[in-house]
């Protein structure tokens, strides 16, 4: 047990001192109240905010554990959302009907299946580096998404599908929910059955996982479409929030978020070892320092800075070198 939580040690601290500096400078970050049928709050934001991330990072940290990395999820949040938005703004000019929510929803979903294959196969068939595959979708998705949406913004009124963004179950938001299910189901996927560990074996050594009868191609093409329907769901969400899908700015830079929280989680970025439950601490961290750089007042480039720094400080904290030095302390004053 204390070795499987190592990993998630500088990720907790990290959070735990700037929830610290919050408590002491800024009680009032940690007020939650009810307003208008749901909880409302600093915390309860950097949840709702940090959903979208949480969905991505999901599906990013199988595509990493591979030794893989997917760079067009921002652009297939885009494409997903622009298709929803599309569907219902049809359905809203031909007849109005509510059964294109479920419509809209599905035909994002199915965007985002789409995307995955495509870079699964590249990355697997065609054996492009998979930096390259994934640029390739990054840069013609967000392209595909302004030919959606003919280069506008597309609105539309569907309370239905808003919900999924803006309503809230139970007093929480519903992206936390989405979230939170996404992550659940990712996490037994990979740790109840046997697809986990063939990610890591994958992800450690292709070549033995080949020739121990593991077919690499499906596990590789299975984690992008992972990744793609994620991606997607991320993107459906933020549309589903500001009722318009926005194919120029939606999902902008997510992809460097996702990876980022991967990273600060503890998943090795050359494949292997892997921890969902890392790449969601590390979303809400980054989240979290976002929120108090906010409300702080304190200008929000500043963030991208704080970010690079945390990220510095959590790999160096994680290298095996410090790593070494610190058992060799331990076992020093035990002795």
């Amino acid at each position: 047990m204390k070795k499987a939580l190592t990993p998630l040690a500088a990720p907790l601290i990290l959070l735990a001192i700037i929830l610290l500096i919050n408590a002491i400078f800024w009680p009032s970050f940690f007020s939650i109240r009810w307003f208008e049928g749901h909880l409302v709050g600093s915390l309860v934001d950097v949840a709702n905010r940090a959903a979208p991330v949480m969905i991505l990072s999901a599906g990013m940290v199988l595509v990493i554990a591979t030794g893989g990395v997917d760079l067009s999820v921002g652009a297939v949040m885009a494409i997903a959302g622009s298709v929803s938005a599309f569907v219902l703004a049809g359905a809203e000019k031909k007849t109005g009907t509510p059964p294109a929510t479920t419509q809209a929803i599905g035909s994002g979903l199915l965007a985002g299946l789409s995307g995955g294959l495509l870079n699964g196969f590249l990355v697997s068939v065609v054996k492009i580096q998979p930096i390259i595959a994934t640029l390739l979708l990054m840069v013609a998705g967000r392209g595909i998404a302004q030919l959606i949406s003919d280069g506008q913004i597309i609105t539309f009124q569907n309370p239905a599908f808003a919900a999924i963004g803006a309503g809230s179950k139970f007093l929480v938001p519903n992206p936390v929910w989405i979230a939170v299910a996404v992550v659940l189901i990712v996490s037994l996927i990979t740790r109840r059955t046997s697809f986990g560990l063939f990610l890591e074996s994958v992800g450690a050594n292709a070549v033995a996982s080949r020739l121990s009868g593991i077919n690499v191609n499906l596990v590789k093409t299975s984690a992008y479409v992972v990744s793609g329907l994620c991606a997607a769901l991320a993107g459906i969400v933020m549309t589903a929030d500001i009722k318009a899908a926005d194919a120029n700015n939606l999902g902008l830079y997510y992809e460097l978020d996702a990876i980022l929280a991967v990273a600060i989680g503890g998943t090795l970025l050359n494949g292997g070892k892997f921890s969902v439950a890392g790449a969601v601490i590390g979303a809400l961290l980054m989240q979290t320092l976002t929120t108090t750089v906010t409300s702080w007042g304190i200008d929000r480039s500043a963030t991208l800075i704080l970010k690079a720094l945390i990220v510095v400080t959590v790999c160096i904290l994680q290298s095996p070198k410090i790593k070494e030095k610190w058992n060799s302390r331990k076992k020093e004053v035990l002795a």
